[in-house]
Formats: structure tokens, C-alpha cells, sequence
């Protein structure tokens, strides 16, 4: 079976909010989101899942609307971060505090006080739960980088406290095979031929 991993679209940026930050889409999110729906309509997918966060079930939408297709939501595909108060988007941080930013790229983008471990093997099994239960289709799996990255270290081997090494882009597209005896396989990362036409989307971030 082959998962078309989607990363959420370019959220707003908020700052210490009352509780978990969880942000919705940017204007720019939006865009992004109607043209990667248009794309995955001629992809040929046979099922939708999405992480329970705003900014991935808002990414979601247009491609439920226009497939009819109602998301499954699954908790452990939600990120890392969803406890954090605040969602800065990484060209955000690039150009307002350059230093916090390079600290971010020397700790794998995450937070020593998370237990990212136990956050890879969550993910990893919920993943191949969801691919026991497509075999032999095409499933679209709409959440976020760190998700993406435990997975793709998981078909890579990598061990599971150092796997955030990919540079996955606001509404890009990876896929993996999946054999029937869970040989995986990475076919691609970071696409996007979505934003073909489309340059004033190609926001990246991680």
C-alpha cells in the first residue's frame, strides 16, 4: 500500500495563549490547502486520515469536501508540540531571533522536556495500524513534520531519540510504500507539484 503524507498548511502565528496554542490556518494556509486537496483528487486515494490539530484538519478540508471523503481522526497523529502555548512558524523565528532558531536546528526541533521517544514509537504505531487496515490502497495522511520525520526514521532505521533530519515544507507531499509484511520504503519527500503555477505559496517552514 502506498501513504501520501501531507504536512499541514502554513498556520498563524500566536503566542502565549491561554492553554494549548493549537493555531489555525494563515490566509496563505488556506491557499495551500485548496491547492494540495486539487492535487490528491487526481491521486487517486481511497482513504483520508488527519491529526485531531486545527492546522491539519483545516488542511484536510477542501479535499474531504471535494471527495466526499470524511477524515478519520487518530490522536497519535497529532505533533509534538500540542501542549505548547505558542506556534511560531520557523521563517518567523528565522528572521526575528536567528539564534533561537539556529538552537532549534541543533536539537532536532525538539524540546528536551518532551518525551520524544515514547512520541516515535506512538506514532509509528498508529501509522501501521492504519496501513493494517488499507491494505493494497492508497491512503492520504494529513498531520505534521515531526510525524512525518518519526515515520520516514522509522523506514530509515534511525534510531528513535535522533530522527528529525528532514526538511519537510508547509503542505509538501512524502510517500512511502508499505509491503503486506511491513517492508517499508520512502519513494519520495518534501514534493510539491501542487505549488506548480503557484510560487507565491511555496512558503517554506518546518
Amino acid at each position: 500500500m502506498e501513504l501520501v503524507f501531507v504536512r499541514h498548511g502554513r498556520p498563524q502565528h500566536v503566542e502565549d495563549a491561554d492553554g494549548a496554542a493549537d493555531p489555525h490556518l494563515a490566509d496563505v494556509g488556506h491557499q495551500q490547502a485548496r491547492q494540495v486537496g486539487e492535487w490528491l483528487m487526481g491521486a487517486g486515494i481511497d482513504a483520508l486520515y488527519s491529526s485531531p490539530m486545527n492546522r491539519a484538519m483545516q488542511t484536510a478540508a477542501p479535499f474531504a469536501e471535494m471527495s466526499g471523503m470524511t477524515p478519520v481522526i487518530r490522536d497519535h497523529l497529532r505533533e509534538f508540540d500540542h501542549e505548547g502555548s505558542s506556534y511560531v512558524p520557523t521563517e518567523v523565528l528565522k528572521a526575528t531571533d536567528p539564534e533561537a532558531y539556529r538552537e532549534r536546528i541543533a536539537a532536532g526541533f525538539l524540546d528536551a522536556d518532551f518525551d520524544h521517544v515514547q512520541f516515535f514509537h506512538d506514532v509509528v504505531a498508529e501509522v501501521d495500524r492504519i496501513v493494517a487496515d488499507h491494505r493494497g490502497e492508497r491512503v492520504a495522511v494529513v498531520c505534521h513534520g515531526g510525524v512525518i520525520n518519526a515515520y520516514l526514521g522509522r523506514c530509515l532505521e534511525f534510531t528513535s531519540d535522533d530522527y528529525m533530519r528532514f526538511d519537510v515544507d508547509y503542505s509538501s507531499i512524502s510517500r512511502v510504500m508499505v509491503s503486506s509484511k511491513f517492508q517499508r520504503s520512502i519513494a519520495s519527500i518534501n514534493e510539491r507539484p501542487h505549488f506548480e503555477g503557484h510560487p507565491h505559496l511555496a512558503v517554506r517552514g518546518v
